[in-house]
C-alpha cells in the first residue's frame, strides 16, 4: 500500500550543505620559505605590496606552504594598530586547512621598525603553537618584521631561532 505524504508533515530542520573553496586571486611563485630572511623577502615582495598595508599599523599574515616548504599562499588575517593587531588561531588555520597547507608561518610587522616580540607576541605564539599540534600542521615559525635600518641586528625576529617553537 503505498503512503500519501503529509503536507503538515514538513522538514523540521534545514541543516545547510557547506562547500570550502580556495580561491587564489593571483599566482604566486613558489619560492622556498625555510629561513626567516627568505619569509621577509617574500613579505616585502607580498604583504607589503599590498594596497591595504599600512607601514604605521601591525599587519598579520599567514603563508602556507606545502611539505617542501614551498609556498602555496597567503593571507593578511588581520590588520590592527600602531601598537597591536588582535589574531585568533581560527583565523589563522581556517585558510590553511582550506589550502591543505602542510605548513603554516606566522608573520607580523612591527611598525616601530623594532622586532623584539612583546609578551602579547609571545601569548599569541604560543596558541598558534597549541592550535598547530591540534590540527596537524606544522608551525613552521612566527617571524616578526621589523626595520634594520632603524634597529641594530637583522631585521627580523623568529621564534623558532629563539627556541620558542
Amino acid at each position: 500500500m503505498k503512503s500519501k505524504s503529509n503536507p503538515s508533515q514538513a522538514k523540521i530542520f534545514a541543516v545547510p550543505h557547506i562547500k570550502v573553496l580556495a580561491v587564489n586571486e593571483a599566482e604566486v611563485l613558489d619560492p622556498v620559505c625555510n629561513t626567516p630572511e627568505a619569509l621577509c623577502r617574500v613579505w616585502r615582495e607580498t604583504v607589503a605590496a599590498e594596497p591595504l598595508f599600512d607601514p604605521e599599523k601591525e599587519v598579520f599574515a599567514a603563508f602556507f606552504l606545502n611539505r617542501k616548504n614551498r609556498l602555496k599562499a597567503y593571507q593578511i588575517v588581520t590588520i590592527g594598530t600602531l601598537g597591536s593587531a588582535l589574531v585568533h588561531p581560527r583565523e589563522v588555520f581556517r585558510p590553511a586547512i582550506a589550502q591543505a597547507a602542510a605548513g603554516v608561518i606566522a608573520a607580523h610587522n612591527h611598525p616601530s621598525g623594532d622586532p623584539s616580540p612583546s609578551s602579547a607576541d609571545i601569548q599569541v605564539t604560543r596558541q598558534l603553537r597549541e592550535a598547530a599540534r591540534v590540527l596537524g600542521i606544522d608551525l613552521i615559525d612566527h617571524v616578526i618584521v621589523g626595520d634594520s635600518r632603524l634597529h641594530c641586528g637583522p631585521g627580523h625576529y623568529s621564534f623558532r631561532e629563539a627556541g620558542l617553537i
